[in-house]
């Protein structure tokens, strides 16, 4: 029976990385050749940066993944973090030449496309690069975590373009040639902001891990100076960090609103006979503006809906309300000259309306019952234990009156033969992707 110092020295044991990392020459070595941009490297640089844009251009995610995979930009960056951790400072200006080197040839490059590209629209994939986050300064600290691990191992793989992937040090470059294109400075200076997360705390990464695995130093330096670095290190990393933590407050506040003033919307789809036509939603705001056909809403149902908004927790949005087909002022303008016949009409068209949407609601019932069909079809090929599948949704509610209903999606999982615990996070893991719900209950019998 093993002891808790054995399990612990085996759990330790197998965390190391010692008998896997590179001898430290082989490791200078590696990192001074991919610091240089010249030739063949600087030319790669260049169409990767183009692939990048028109990525971006047309809105293609695999073309962006792509000029990721290509690109040669992360050796500067894992070089100055190097030559920082290891006080080289001859290494560190050439790093940080060839560093600002690649960022101008890649803001040159980017910038020309986009100047003749008849292409101007910002689509998705490139408005994403222009609000960074704290999610971004994670993505880049791990993502650079991972680099340096590959880089200073035997394990080399298909780590560095995983990398690549995860930080997207292109598209930000490429976003903020876009904006000089355009004359669009919101977009250049988010961008340029986003590719500076990237670079500080993928360099940061690789400072911390050269010491970790104490790498040699390659000049003596005395503790002032050494206190001097460091303190310039944490001032450089809070001027990066503060901005990207409010930005991800906002972002996780838009988010909620978002949410919360959509079920909003779908709660009053149909408030008391009255139809709603269209509803906008200004995050920005916090205005939710409600457009409604049939009888005009009166006070008093204005008044329940303000209501039910902070039931959803909008507590400070304003809810406008607009009147986009009123039978009432209809009738009142036209009593005169119109027969009681086409006023029944008129009551006729409204009803309709109202039993058009409540059909369209009972066909979308009607075809998320049959999801369970779809995943099955599709789980058979990948998963054939797999014998029957069941998809529903449902609202978890709780003790406090005030909170409001959580919306839950469950698939029940019937198989031949009993599951392992690894195919059971395998199955899980993909409904999850398919779903786009990484809160889905998955039950297995």
């Amino acid at each position: 029976m093993p002891t808790n110092t054995n399990v612990i020295r085996l759990i330790l044991s197998s965390l190391s990385i010692r008998n896997d990392a590179e001898k430290f020459d082989a490791i200078h070595k590696a990192v001074e050749s991919d610091i240089e941009f010249r030739g063949s490297r600087l030319w790669i640089l260049i169409f990767a940066i183009l692939l990048a844009s028109v990525g971006l251009n047309i809105n293609s995610t695999a073309v962006i993944i792509g000029a990721m995979l290509i690109s040669p930009l992360m050796g500067p960056i894992n070089g100055m973090g190097y030559s920082i951790a290891t006080y080289n400072f001859p290494l560190l200006r050439k790093a940080f030449k060839n560093y600002s080197f690649a960022v101008f040839a890649s803001l040159a490059a980017s910038t020309m496309y986009f100047a003749i590209s008849p292409v101007s629209i910002a689509h998705s994939e490139l408005l994403a690069r222009t609000s960074p986050t704290i999610y971004d300064v994670l993505i880049a600290l791990f993502g650079g975590l991972a680099g340096t691990l590959s880089l200073t191992t035997k394990l080399k793989g298909n780590v560095v373009p995983g990398v690549a992937i995860a930080t997207a040090l292109m598209p930000p470059l490429c976003t903020a040639g876009y904006g000089l294109a355009t004359g669009q400075f919101g977009f250049f200076f988010g961008a340029v902001y986003l590719f500076t997360i990237n670079t500080v705390f993928i360099g940061l990464s690789t400072v911390a891990f050269s010491q970790i695995m104490k790498f040699p130093l390659r000049s003596s330096i005395n503790e002032d100076r050494r206190s001097s670095i460091n303190r310039w290190i944490t001032i450089v990393i809070l001027i990066t960090l503060v901005p990207s933590i409010y930005f991800g407050y906002l972002l996780v506040q838009k988010e909620r609103f978002m949410e919360n003033a959509g079920k909003l919307a779908r709660s009053v789809s149909l408030y008391n006979g009255e139809y709603l036509l269209r509803h906008d939603i200004d995050a920005d705001s916090k205005t939710i503006t409600l457009i409604y056909g049939g009888r005009k809403l009166t006070d008093e149902d204005k008044a329940g809906i303000t209501l039910r908004a902070r039931e959803f927790g909008l507590l400070k949005a304003t809810v406008n309300f607009q009147q986009g087909i009123s039978f009432s002022d209809f009738s009142n303008e036209m009593t005169a000259s119109i027969s009681k016949s086409d006023q029944m009409k008129a009551e006729v068209n409204r009803l309709s309306m109202a039993l058009q949407a409540n059909a369209r609601r009972q066909d979308s019932l009607h075809e998320r019952s049959y999801t369970g069909r779809i995943l099955i079809n599709e789980m058979k090929p990948l998963f054939p234990v797999v014998t029957s599948c069941l998809y529903g949704e449902s609202y978890r509610f709780g003790t406090q009156k005030e909170g409001a209903p959580v919306k839950v999606a469950f698939v029940d999982i019937t198989t031949s033969q009993r599951l392992s615990a690894s195919e059971k996070k395998k199955i899980t893991a993909w409904l999850k992707v398919r779903l786009q719900d990484n809160g889905v209950h998955v039950i297995f019998e």
